[in-house]
Formats: C-alpha cells, structure tokens, sequence
C-alpha cells in the first residue's frame, strides 16, 4: 500500500466522541513501552507522527489518525502502566473496553507483544478478554532486532504453548522491527485488503 496522506484528527476521552464518518479502523495497543508509536511511525513512513517517548503512558486518551483519507489508525493508550493512581488506571481500561466493545468501524485491533520478553501475563489476559469477546485480533511482535536469535525463537514458542492453552487455534502473528522496518509489507497489506473487504460489502 501506498501512502499519500496521513494526518492528525483528533484525541477523544471516550468511544462515543470519536468520528462519526464510518470509515474503517485499526486499533494498536500493546504494554506500556512496547513500541506502540514507533510502530505507527515506521507503518505510515512519517517519523513524527504518533509521540514516541522513553517515558511510558504518553498516549492517553483515544487518538486518530486518517490514512489516505479513507481509514483510520487508532492509537490506544497502553495497559499495565504502573506508575499512575488507580482511578486513572480504571479510567483507561474503560476507555479501552468501551472503544473496543462499541466501535462498530473497528476492523482489527494490533495487539503488540515486546518480543525481548518471555509471556507476559498481562498481555494474554488482555488477548484472552479479546477472544471472549468476539473481536477480531491479530498480534504484532515489536523489536524483533533486539533480542538474540536463539532468544526471540524461544519467546515466540513459549508465547504461542501460553497462548495453545485456552486457544485451539493462534491468531495472525506479525514480527515486526521499526528501527529496521521490518514487517511494514505485511501489515499494510492486511490493511489494505480488509479495507478493500469493507469497501466492497458497503
């Protein structure tokens, strides 16, 4: 997929002020610090677009970005972020269950997995609320360049047994490296053609 135009739109507090057009959209979210914006950069090739910071919990609210003027990127704030009251904690996972139970223009939601790390619980409690709740998922491997070779293999395969315990069959898997814009073709071409399926059924 080519992209010719990314912008900008706005930042929402909750599911029910975010744009009304009905255009179709892809949700990112991942653990606090998992490369979420770095992602959304290397993906539309703008290095500034999303924020990217070594402080975690810089997205905050819901955050829109149009593609091409027809779908929508979503930036969703991270979970598991630590260093925040409970209150605000309780209000971004209703946030985020809100968008994500109500959006009916959601097509995909991009779980992102820190690939440096072994199973995080957190991270399959999150896909597993998914799964129950019937929407459509795939997972996004980050900083596949970081880890040693012999340690990504493995993080992957205990990630995957982790995940063989409640799932009879793994979702889309995705390895991705934005310093290295790795998997870049993948993704956008899973966009591109659950955008064409959209389109079409309209």
């Amino acid at each position: 997929m080519e992209i010719t135009f990314v912008e900008y739109v706005a930042s929402f507090p909750r599911h029910a002020l975010c744009p009304k057009d009905s255009k179709p959209e892809y949700a990112f979210i991942g653990r606090s610090n998992v490369g979420k914006s770095s992602l959304i950069n290397m993906l539309t090739e703008r290095n500034e677009l999303a924020r990217t910071s070594k402080k975690p919990g810089k997205t905050q609210m819901i955050n829109y970005y149009v593609v091409n003027k027809n779908w929508y990127v979503v930036d969703l704030p991270g979970y598991g972020y630590a260093k925040i009251s409970k209150k605000k904690r309780d209000d971004w996972r209703k946030m985020i269950e809100g968008y994500m139970l109500f959006r009916e223009t959601l097509q995909c939601a991009f779980v992102l997995v820190d690939s440096r790390h072994p199973p995080q619980q957190l991270d399959l409690d999150f896909i597993n609320w998914l799964g129950k709740m019937q929407i459509p998922f795939v997972i996004v491997f980050t900083k596949i360049d970081k880890p040693k070779a012999s340690q990504l293999e493995e993080n992957l395969r205990l990630f995957k047994e982790k995940m063989l315990e409640n799932w009879e069959d793994l979702p889309q898997i995705f390895m991705t490296s934005s310093g290295k814009k790795k998997g870049r073709t993948e993704i956008m071409s899973f966009i591109e053609d659950l955008n064409r399926q959209f389109y079409n059924d309209l």
